[in-house]
């Protein structure tokens, strides 16, 4: 069987067999009666890594925030968020449909900020009109770009203002830290919940958490249950978590080195606009002529290659992507304009 590179997303890497042995080897109990032991340790790990009072174990990132929109905000209320932001657009409605949360959305700067200025303005007096303004929601990293730390305290001091409360999506906030060479613990310390997703670049097969303080957690576990994520024996999965979080933090760094090697590469070729200037993690935008993407990734699968189709494309860098992979894909993109430039010709 052919190996495919898969860079559609850092979701898609798949366990190392030190992990997996760690999974195999996993003490469990019952994590919705009294407790798994592993589930446990991985909390209390993830609490103190990211400097937060408690952790919470859930089986995704969507169910992360969506947990922290129901315990922040009530029927009726309402969360300031940005229009690309992944709690509004891409985790399928969830806060309106199951917690009756409207979300004000606004359009986030080009490196991924939210104006404060501009959310003010969003900000709803208190008024039987209107929904009641309860958070303010960030991401960090968006679309790979890592939001600036002292743009965080500036965000906490406007939630201080205006009685809000703070939320950071961080599914990829440990690429953040490190790409900053901080300790993430400044990136997380003014949020008042924080989400880390462990399926994506720290590589484990499912699993999130959420951060916060031991109040509001408590709540999320009776959420937790209400939305059909209380695991079993899920020990086995939790140890990939404190695996990951043990050996896969620090090596985010490769994949940030192996991003900006493939930007650096795809910027020679003459057909595609690379801005290097975007690559600050573990992806690369590339913007295709407007006749040159309709039967591109039809020809990268073909060579091997899986990406998503578009006239801007993401790809992304993860821990089964290496150097080789990297100028194999290269070397498809210029396979693929010369062949394109071939018919046209013909």
């Amino acid at each position: 069987m052919v190996r495919m590179i898969d860079l559609r997303s850092d979701t898609v890497t798949k366990p190392c067999q030190n992990m997996r042995q760690a999974m195999a080897q996993a003490e469990v109990g019952d994590d919705v009666y009294d407790g798994d032991p592993t589930v446990v340790r991985l909390q209390n790990m993830a609490a103190d890594m990211l400097g937060k009072e408690a952790a919470l174990f859930v089986p995704s990132g969507t169910q992360a925030n969506l947990l922290a929109l129901l315990c922040h905000c009530e029927r009726g209320d309402e969360y300031i968020v940005g229009q690309q932001s992944h709690t509004y657009k891409y985790e399928g409605g969830g806060a309106a449909v199951l917690g009756s949360i409207q979300p004000q959305p606004i359009e986030f700067e080009k490196d991924g900020r939210l104006d404060l200025n501009k959310a003010a303005r969003f900000v709803k007096p208190y008024d039987p009109h209107f929904a009641k303004s309860k958070l303010l929601c960030l991401e960090n990293t968006l679309s790979g770009k890592i939001l600036p730390v002292d743009y965080l305290y500036e965000a906490r001091a406007f939630c201080d203002n205006h009685g809000l409360s703070l939320h950071l999506d961080g599914a990829r906030v440990f690429n953040a830290a490190v790409a900053l060479n901080i300790d993430v613990k400044k990136i997380t310390r003014p949020f008042d919940t924080v989400s880390v997703c462990l399926s994506k670049g720290l590589g484990c097969p499912v699993g999130s958490l959420l951060l916060g303080n031991r109040e509001l957690l408590k709540r999320a576990v009776h959420w937790r249950k209400m939305l059909g994520g209380g695991m079993r024996q899920a020990g086995i999965v939790a140890a990939a978590g404190i695996y990951a979080l043990q050996n896969n933090v620090k090596r985010l760094e490769i994949d940030h080195d192996n991003a900006r090697t493939l930007a650096k590469g795809l910027s020679g070729i003459d057909e595609l606009k690379v801005d290097m200037d975007e690559v600050q993690t573990n992806m690369v935008f590339i913007d295709i002529p407007e006749n040159g993407a309709a039967d591109m990734a039809g020809f990268m699968a073909e060579q091997g290659i899986r990406m998503f189709s578009g006239k801007k494309i993401r790809l992304v860098t993860h821990l089964d992507i290496n150097e080789t992979d990297l100028g194999k894909v290269v070397l498809a993109f210029k396979r693929y304009y010369e062949t394109k430039g071939h018919r046209c010709s013909a």
